[in-house]
């Protein structure tokens, strides 16, 4: 199982136990936002996208979404979200639980700066209702993330 997996990645950290199992699902960022009683923005939503030939990961904001040009940019590459089948293939999570830890295959990770603007934010852990509450330095340590990225748009404040 999936939670499992994630589990054991956060047991290395001594965090396994800082996964909140939740009663009701938070499988959106709406879902996980009402049963957190927290703002949809500090949702840490994980996205498994296809950057060229290369599967990869991007953590961003629950309010941000994805500026074709400033990841073109950035990765050199038009991006392409992989569909439910694909994304637990290579994550071992399904749609609704998609997180940074415990992955089936080894993938790059990227947080983006949406995330930076909270004292802490909450990634899934691998189950449709299932958190963990992070600061982000903490998520950039316990994903290995290779370099927070600016790849989004639509989070700025106003």
């Amino acid at each position: 199982m999936a939670i499992e997996n994630v589990r054991e990645h956060l047991k290395k950290y001594n965090k396994d136990n800082d996964i909140v199992e939740l009663k009701t699902s938070s499988a959106t960022v709406e879902l996980a936002a009402q049963a957190l009683n927290v703002e949809p923005a500090r949702i840490a939503k994980t996205l498994a996208l296809r950057k060229g030939d290369e599967i990869i990961l991007l953590v961003a904001a629950g309010d941000a979404k994805i500026d074709n040009t400033k990841f073109k940019n950035e990765f050199k590459s038009k991006v392409k979200m992989l569909d439910a089948d694909e994304t637990f293939e290579w994550t071992g999570h399904k749609v609704g639980g998609v997180c940074p830890f415990g992955l089936k295959n080894k993938l790059p990770i990227y947080l983006d700066i949406s995330l930076k603007r909270f004292n802490t934010v909450f990634p899934a852990c691998g189950s449709s209702n299932s958190v963990i509450e992070l600061t982000c330095e903490e998520l950039n340590m316990l994903s290995s993330s290779e370099k927070w990225v600016d790849v989004c748009k639509n989070w700025e404040q106003k």
